[in-house]
C-alpha cells in the first residue's frame, strides 16, 4: 500500500512543460524523477531541480519500473507526442494503478483513448482558446463600460 503522506512523482518528457512541472514539484519538496529518451533533453532542466533523471523510453515497462513506478503516487505524461503520452498514461493507470495520472494532449480527436480511465488531461489548444475567449470578452466588457461612462450609444 502506498503511504498517503509520501509523494513520489514521475514526469515523462523533458519538454518545456515537463521540465517546468518537474522543477516546480521538486522545489515544493516532492520526490521527482524525470524520464526522457534523449540525454540532451535534460539540459533544459533548471539548476534548482533536485530530482533524478533517467534516460529511456517510458513506454518500456522496465524503464518505468527502474524509475520507481511501483511506488509512484503521480505520473505526468508531458512529452510532445500524444501517442507516447497515451501509452505511458494507460500503462501507469491500468498496469501499475498509479493514483493520479495527468497527460498532455494536443489532438482532441485522440481524447477517446482516455475514455473511462480517470486520467486527467491538459489540452494546450483548449487552454489557449479559453484564454483567448476571456481576452475577447474582457475587451468587449471594457468597451461596454467605457461606452456607458462616455454616454455613447
Amino acid at each position: 500500500m502506498k503511504d498517503s503522506y509520501f509523494e513520489y512523482i514521475i514526469v515523462v518528457g523533458c519538454s518545456r512543460f515537463g521540465t517546468n512541472i518537474a522543477t516546480t514539484l521538486s522545489l515544493s519538496g516532492k520526490d521527482v524523477v524525470i524520464i526522457d529518451i534523449e540525454n540532451n533533453s535534460f539540459r533544459k532542466l533548471s539548476k534548482s531541480y533536485s530530482g533524478f533523471e533517467i534516460i529511456g523510453d517510458a513506454t518500456d515497462i522496465d524503464v518505468l519500473i527502474n524509475a520507481g513506478i511501483k511506488k509512484a503516487t503521480m505520473l505526468v505524461a508531458a512529452t510532445n507526442d500524444d501517442d507516447v503520452n497515451i501509452a505511458v498514461s494507460l500503462i501507469a493507470k491500468k498496469v501499475f494503478n498509479v493514483n493520479k495520472v495527468i497527460s498532455r494532449l494536443y489532438d482532441s480527436e485522440k481524447e477517446v483513448a482516455y475514455k473511462d480511465t480517470n486520467i486527467s488531461l491538459i489540452e494546450p489548444i483548449t487552454l489557449t482558446i479559453n484564454e483567448f475567449e476571456k481576452l475577447i470578452q474582457m475587451d468587449e466588457s471594457e468597451t461596454n463600460v467605457l461606452t456607458k461612462r462616455v454616454g455613447v450609444c
